[in-house]
């Protein structure tokens, strides 16, 4: 009989559980799938938002949208437009319910377990076939699926048990190539994050002008203190990095950021007796402002219009 067996929730950056169903069989191919769920879990970001690995006698299909992906566990024979519409309503349902902030901000597995009445409610509709609505929109389902076919990712791509080894970059049908997580998009810019990004160039800007000229007086009397020149430098090469993480996605990006603001902060520190107050306040203040907006430009999920 063709079923889904479960589901879960699962934060993308991380492979944090954020919510899963009620499993009740215990069986040896369960078990299995049990660990490619928490493999694939932890590789999210380098996979398309929307996969389905084939294990045998079961498939787990997942879609992935603003950071979060959502997964389930159907035998082989389960329609795969059925599959992806199940996956759709569970993330209509949970974005409509938890905002992004909550989901960002998550810290212990499951915190949002209370999700599981909707997945097995769902659930137990997908697998009644017969109480499952005919206005649902399959065809269009069908079109897209056909249009943009999941990516199928095959057992050997899957490491030992403790993660993936490699995940190769190949071919994508209906997107190009497979985009690793280093190129992963982002959310698009907003005003504050271009003032941030335009002020950080300035303070750039700054810290390398009066590098060359600590170089110049440096230069012209040998009681000049070198490390200034060191300290202005690393001034710039932070705020240029924080530009970099700004506009690019890096593994991690938040941790890189902290650091590079920590950097700043060191710099204008050493750097207290050549500039008054107001300016390192100016500098420290866009340092923070830029790292906030690199911690609130997270990687892009679906388009709006996307419809699994």
């Amino acid at each position: 009989m063709s079923m889904i067996l479960s589901a879960s929730v699962v934060r993308v950056r991380d492979g944090l559980p954020l919510s899963a169903s009620t499993d009740y069989e215990q069986s040896t191919g369960m078990q299995e799938c049990r660990k490619y769920f928490k493999m694939l879990s932890k590789k999210l970001s380098q996979l398309p938002d929307r996969c389905t690995l084939k294990t045998g006698q079961y498939n787990i299909n997942f879609i992935s949208s603003l950071g979060v992906s959502y997964m389930m566990l159907c035998t082989e024979n389960y329609p795969n437009v059925l599959a992806f519409c199940f996956l759709d309503e569970l993330q209509k349902e949970f974005i409509t319910t938890y905002n992004m902030m909550k989901t960002n901000t998550a810290i212990r597995p499951y915190c949002f377990i209370e999700f599981d009445n909707f997945i097995q409610r769902t659930k137990q509709r997908y697998n009644n076939t017969r109480s499952l609505s005919t206005k649902m929109n399959l065809a269009d389902m069908q079109t897209e699926i056909k249009l943009r076919p999941p990516y199928q990712i095959s057992v050997s791509e899957l490491g030992s048990a403790n993660g993936f080894s490699h995940v190769p970059v190949g071919e994508y049908k209906g997107t190009g190539k497979i985009s690793a997580a280093p190129h992963q998009r982002l959310e698009p810019v907003t005003l504050p994050g271009i003032v941030s990004f335009v002020l950080s160039l300035l303070c750039g800007a700054l810290n390398l002008i009066r590098g060359f000229h600590a170089i110049e007086s440096l230069l012209q009397s040998e009681g000049e203190d070198f490390s200034y020149v060191i300290a202005f430098f690393l001034g710039t090469a932070a705020c240029l990095y924080q530009c970099y993480l700004f506009v690019y996605y890096t593994g991690w990006r938040n941790a890189k950021s902290f650091l590079t603001f920590g950097l700043i902060c060191l710099c204008n520190m050493y750097l207290y007796e050549l500039r008054n107050l107001w300016q390192l306040f100016f500098h420290v203040t866009v340092g923070a402002l830029c790292t906030l907006q690199i911690r609130l430009r997270q990687p892009q999920g679906k388009a709006p219009d996307y419809n699994v």
